[in-house]
């Protein structure tokens, strides 16, 4: 069965996703087209590539995540190396070794840029804070004077999980710009794409969603009472607001929720029970989702027309 596939940014929490693929893969569903943001990215690039559930399983299991902390000179500095690369270079660690780090994982599937894919085959998400525009990855090069067949894919992943303040901004100097190109994480602007694949007209095949939260509630109210309170509120709007208005029933009923308990995002020294935890946690919502999951009474319901 075919079926399109869309990823949630989350941090390390994403390592939930590949219980939740491998439910899919074993109900017989093959992914044509992915898309993904932060982790998401990273986990669709993979599948993209050619990686199975099993694989990524693998990986996520083998991998120690404390390795993609980077650290440039001034985290060395002892006591206040941290502040000082926060203040001076916009993010307590690089970004660079996930990108070696993907880049090696996919070079082994003989991939390297966009064009080593099929076209369409892969979408990344990611957030342009210089020019202030969300970043579809690889459509939006050619306005930034780039081909798609010659831009790597570890980078466009590394841009899109560039947790702003976590880690440095990824800095780009495409061709037509006379100034550097800041670039974060695609969850500033859309951390749940689900709204990526879709067209006017009945699907041929279905768009699965695979969110990193319980399902949708309504948040507890921003307390603002300063400016830390302010900024604080700014930040958690411009990263729920966005996705909230494509999470109505419609998107719901194809969202695959998966709880990941009191894991954070940037929890980078998760421990095997943890890490068997959210494996555990995607493979029950996947479980629970196929159960009940009807493509012929979704079109009805919501793509008749």
């Amino acid at each position: 069965m075919k079926a399109d596939a869309v990823f949630e940014g989350g941090g390390v929490r994403g390592i939930a996703l590949a219980g939740a693929i491998q439910l899919f893969e074993d109900a017989g569903y093959a992914w044509q087209r992915v898309a993904g943001t932060s982790v998401g990215a990273i986990v669709a690039s993979l599948i993209a590539s050619g990686y199975t559930a099993a694989e990524l399983k693998s990986i996520i299991t083998s991998m120690n995540y404390r390795k993609l902390l980077g650290k440039g000179v001034l985290n060395r500095i002892p006591l206040v190396g941290g502040g000082l690369s926060l203040l001076f270079k916009l993010g307590l660690y690089v970004n660079e070794p996930l990108e070696q780090w993907l880049s090696e994982l996919l070079q082994r599937k003989n991939v390297h840029t966009f064009s080593d894919l099929p076209r369409g085959k892969l979408t990344i998400i990611a957030s342009d804070i210089s020019n202030g525009k969300m970043l579809v990855l690889p459509d939006d090069l050619h306005d930034y004077g780039i081909s798609p067949d010659q831009f790597p894919i570890a980078t466009a992943v590394r841009m899109s999980t560039s947790i702003p303040f976590f880690f440095q901004p990824y800095r780009w100097r495409p061709p037509i710009s006379i100034r550097p190109t800041y670039v974060v994480d695609g969850g500033i602007l859309s951390n749940y794409p689900i709204w990526i694949f879709d067209t006017a007209g009945v699907p041929r095949w279905p768009t699965f969603g695979f969110k990193l939260s319980e399902r949708t509630t309504i948040a507890n109210p921003n307390r603002i009472h300063g400016p830390f309170s302010l900024s604080r509120a700014l930040f958690k709007t411009m990263l729920q607001a966005h996705d909230q208005r494509h999470v109505d029933e419609h998107g719901k009923s194809r969202t695959i929720f998966i709880p990941t308990g009191k894991i954070t995002t940037t929890q980078f020294s998760l421990g095997p029970d943890e890490i068997a935890f959210l494996r555990y946690s995607g493979t029950r919502a996947a479980e629970k989702f196929l159960a009940n999951w009807d493509f012929a009474e979704y079109k009805s319901k919501f793509r008749s027309t």
